[in-house]
């Protein structure tokens, strides 16, 4: 296993495409958890009101789930290098205005403007990412581009943290502009065409849109992705909700033992999703997968029960040691599962599905703390967690472990279906075209000759 993770190391120093798309998310991740702090603490300052931190969460959130259901083919159309450069330039746009804004209302638009610009850019460079290396890489990969996303929500954070200590809101704001322009440098550096292998086909956006949507209803990939981790985001939307509650109430830590069970979330997630690509490897995706998710539901299960601050932190950091392995196989599934001409739209589908359960769940799980507490909040996500390992180890079991294929629906037949499909549509094209072309060659004869067109 150590010597799989020396190897994904490497992968920087031998991919210079992938080396740069991995250092401009890192960059891009820790600007954007290091303002989901930044921007809470500006609101509440100005507002003292839990209902504009509400509505800050809404406008980070709601965007991803709009633009998958209505946006997502966009990702796959347009040059994704360029998606990501206005992606992130929009964001340091965001965030150089921000510092002269105080009123609450055009706060929370502005984060939704850089939540628009979020839900663009993930999303692209998840799709881009299978064409920078090769098929036998793209685990590793994927691993350590996830790697790095986890690790900038620990150091995050922590940034924002020391930031808004020292100087204000402000200055968390400025530095989170220069991470945003870095990333959108490093991302011109890599060639377009080394971010996509097909070259797009579209017969309108709305028909785009369906496609996407068939595509991750009827490939097995897809589909365990999408009931899997729909399920897993009830239970995640509770763990969140009652984490505060937990280590400020009934384990009575403060906001020290707070912040030291989220940095042992951190911690678990950033060794789930490194050591992933090893386990697969190893072990296979069913027995991953499932595995992974049955760690959830006992950590989280037993950190219910438990008795201090620490105990808790420890349960936790297993847990999310699973969190991190589930996050990498929904990637891996879904680069099996979709043909890079229409994997951006796959996963805005699955990206906007996932938030939206997280967003009712959440509410739900507010409920839950306030009626029954966050004891029983943990108590039940344990549960709901073991029911998505059960569905994992079910639907995983029903794929084929290919862990080489070029991935498009179900194997090498859901491939064979979906580019006969595109075939037909790429045919059905030029004959249009060859058709038109004839028409006005008629008329033009037609007119020459003196003679009235048809």
């Amino acid at each position: 296993m150590l010597d799989g993770a020396t190897g994904r190391l490497s992968l920087l120093r031998r991919n210079r495409d992938f080396a740069l798309l991995f250092w401009a998310t890192a960059g891009s991740a820790v600007g954007t958890y290091l303002a989901a702090l930044a921007l809470s603490v500006h609101i509440f300052d100005n507002t003292g009101s839990g209902r504009w931190l509400a509505a800050l969460l809404i406008a980070d959130f709601l965007p991803i789930v709009v633009i998958g259901l209505t946006l997502g083919p966009l990702v796959d159309r347009l040059s994704r290098r360029r998606l990501m450069v206005v992606s992130d330039l929009v964001r340091a746009g965001t965030f150089a205005a921000l510092p002269f804004v105080d009123r609450p209302a055009v706060i929370v638009a502005l984060a939704g403007v850089n939540g628009i610009a979020t839900g663009f850019f993930r999303p692209a460079v998840w799709a881009g990412l299978p064409n920078l290396v090769t098929d036998e890489e793209r685990e590793q990969a994927t691993s350590l581009l996830s790697t790095v996303e986890h690790l900038a929500w620990t150091i995050g954070p922590a940034a924002a943290g020391l930031l808004l200590a020292a100087s204000g809101a402000d200055m968390a704001y400025w530095v989170n502009c220069v991470t945003f322009l870095v990333s959108a440098l490093l991302v011109a550096r890599i060639p377009a065409n080394a971010l996509r292998s097909d070259e797009p086909i579209t017969k309108g956006h709305w028909s785009d849109l369906r496609e996407g949507i068939g595509l991750v209803l009827s490939s097995r990939h897809l589909v365990t992705v999408l009931v899997v981790w729909s399920t897993a985001a009830a239970a995640t939307a509770c763990v969140n909700v009652a984490e505060v509650v937990l280590a400020k109430d009934d384990l009575d830590a403060g906001n020290v033992g707070l912040g030291f069970l989220v940095s042992a979330t951190g911690v678990g997630l950033v060794i789930g999703s490194f050591f992933a690509a090893s386990a697969l490897a190893a072990l296979g995706m069913t027995r991953v997968y499932g595995g992974a998710l049955s760690l959830m539901a006992v950590g989280f299960g037993l950190a219910a029960a438990s008795p201090t601050i620490v105990v808790a932190a420890l349960l936790a950091a297993i847990a999310t040691i699973g969190n991190g392995a589930a996050i990498v196989c929904n990637q891996v599934l879904v680069q099996r599962g979709a043909p890079d001409a229409m994997r951006g739209r796959a996963l805005s589908v699955l990206m906007s599905v996932y938030y939206a359960v997280l967003g009712v769940s959440m509410a739900g799980g507010g409920l839950l703390v306030d009626y029954w507490g966050a004891r029983a909040a943990w108590g039940l996500a344990g549960c709901v967690y073991l029911l998505a390992a059960l569905m994992a180890f079910a639907l995983t079991r029903r794929i084929p472990e290919a862990a080489g294929s070029e991935g498009a629906g179900d194997g090498p037949a859901g491939l064979a279906r979906i580019r006969s499909l595109m075939d037909e549509i790429e045919d059905t094209r030029r004959r249009e075209q060859q058709r038109a072309k004839a028409d006005l060659a008629v008329v033009a004869t037609r007119d020459a000759e003196g003679r009235p067109a048809p």
